[in-house]
């Protein structure tokens, strides 16, 4: 299907949900296309009365979910969603301008969620401890069962909108949590169709709300209710702090901005090396929390690499998003994509070299290679979210470590190296999250562990798993034995 295609099936006209009721119709908020600028849906937007709905409900309600029934709701939802998948991908193209190809990968790991989520579920969890280990000890057993919180705020940005936006609700219906999504106002239409898909698989309207509408009116009123017990936040490092300074007495995690670095070594293999940094660089248009924003190379190695490193990335074309051969789609919208231009100009004045593109046309930003990169220009001291690659060089393993932790934020990393003892030690001092070796920073499985440090977030990880330890708590109880 082309964008014409798209365009002729819409555009679509949605609603917000208060635990499974549509929101009354009245002011409205309309999704463009970033490639070209027709609409692709309205949205009948949410206000002061329909967040107070949305706290209400699942407070309301007196049943829970079993371990099954959740399990039977996420795979269910994973069923449905397999079987929607390329209406799914056609959404997410159309209304975040991410080239198709990039859209059915998310919906695979989309998939992957569920999948991990609904086997959690029917995981027995609990843990059992003897008292009669020491000397002050009784014949007893103490247990431990993970409890439900009453009630997850869940805020998710415009990129990857079905996976994010999963990556929460997902785990929280495992946990048996109540959720409110408050998806972004650029990508909303995956967000709700994803709610509407999880209606249809049965689970109980109570169970999700999801709104949009002004943050005064909406984001708010959520975040600093005291019927809320933890925010769930993905988005940039200014809000994040601000969430962290107004929500109050509850849990708070945070997963935002990163400066990630693919670090190359002189004994890495270039072409291998060439590769990681196209896909991390160029992948999903740049716009990933994870993507590469900084490559690394040993001086030795500089100029080998470049060349490898420029073929790859001329191979990666930019265009219509939904043309199966395109490779980078356009970035969230024009204004991102001048943003992305003026930083490469800023480089070009501070003694940068553009190698390869450069150029935007509209929210389409070109796959654009920086060489001679100074340590503080604004393109890799800031989260530069688009597919920019600004190449730097260290003279050796100490002052790598010391310039790739040179940023506020410490979310990933990527090392490219065969040597053992230096990718241990990339491991021990670099002051991220995850570090990768001969992988790209964003390399992960669904399931496993996720998040950063500095301005990146709070330590507290994501991933399936410890999402569902984020959305429940642990309930102790002990018996004479």
């Amino acid at each position: 299907m082309n964008q014409d295609a798209i365009i002729k099936t819409g555009p679509v006209e949605l609603s917000c949900y208060v635990a499974g009721q549509r929101v009354p119709q009245g002011a409205t908020h309309t999704v463009l296309n970033p490639y070209n600028n027709e609409v692709v849906g309205i949205v009948h937007l949410a206000g002061a009365a329909e967040v107070e709905a949305a706290i209400k409900a699942p407070l309301k309600a007196h049943t829970s979910l079993s371990h099954y029934e959740r399990f039977e709701i996420l795979d269910r939802t994973r069923i449905l969603l397999k079987e929607r998948s390329e209406q799914f991908a056609q959404l997410i193209t159309a209304e975040s301008g991410l080239a198709i190809r990039e859209a059915r990968y998310e919906v695979g790991r989309a998939l992957d969620v569920l999948r991990f989520a609904s086997i959690e579920c029917i995981k027995d969890e609990a843990k059992v401890f003897s008292c009669d280990l020491s000397s002050n000890g009784k014949q007893r057993k103490i247990f431990t069962n993970r409890e439900p919180l009453n009630l997850a705020v869940c805020i998710t940005p415009f990129n990857h909108p079905l996976n994010q936006v999963l990556h929460k609700i997902a785990p929280a219906i495992a946990a048996g949590t109540p959720v409110i999504l408050k998806p972004s106002e650029k990508t909303p239409l995956t967000a709700i169709r994803i709610t509407e898909l999880l209606y249809e698989a049965g689970l109980p309207p109570y169970m999700l709300s999801v709104l949009l509408g002004p943050t005064k009116e909406v984001a708010a009123p959520l975040i600093q209710s005291s019927c809320v017990d933890i925010v769930s936040f993905t988005g940039s490092v200014a809000v994040g702090k601000r969430i962290a300074a107004t929500a109050g007495y509850k849990k708070v995690v945070l997963e935002l901005g990163g400066n990630d670095p693919l670090i190359i070594m002189n004994d890495a293999d270039l072409k291998f090396a060439a590769l990681l940094a196209a896909e991390g660089c160029f992948r999903n248009s740049g716009q990933r929390c994870t993507a590469v924003k900084r490559i690394l190379v040993h001086q030795e190695v500089e100029a080998p690499f470049t060349a490898q490193f420029l073929a790859k990335a001329a191979t990666y074309t930019c265009g219509d998003p939904a043309d199966p051969d395109t490779m980078v789609g356009t970035v969230i919208d024009e204004q991102a994509a001048i943003h992305l231009e003026e930083q490469v100009k800023n480089a070009q004045v501070s003694g940068a070299k553009v190698l390869l593109g450069g150029k935007r046309n509209g929210a389409l930003m070109e796959p654009t290679v920086i060489s001679d990169v100074p340590r503080d220009a604004p393109v890799v001291v800031n989260e530069s979210f688009g597919p920019l690659a600004p190449i730097m060089t260290f003279k050796d393993i100490d002052d790598a470590i010391l310039l790739s932790n040179a940023t506020a934020y410490g979310l990933s990393s990527g090392i490219v190296t065969n040597n053992l003892s230096a990718a241990f030690r990339f491991i021990k001092e670099l002051k991220v999250g995850t570090v990768n070796i001969n992988e790209i920073p964003g390399f992960r499985i669904e399931s496993s562990p996720f998040g950063g440090i500095k301005d990146s977030g709070l330590g507290v990880k994501e991933g399936v798993i410890e999402a569902i330890n984020a959305f429940s708590y642990t309930k102790t109880y002990s018996l004479p034995w």
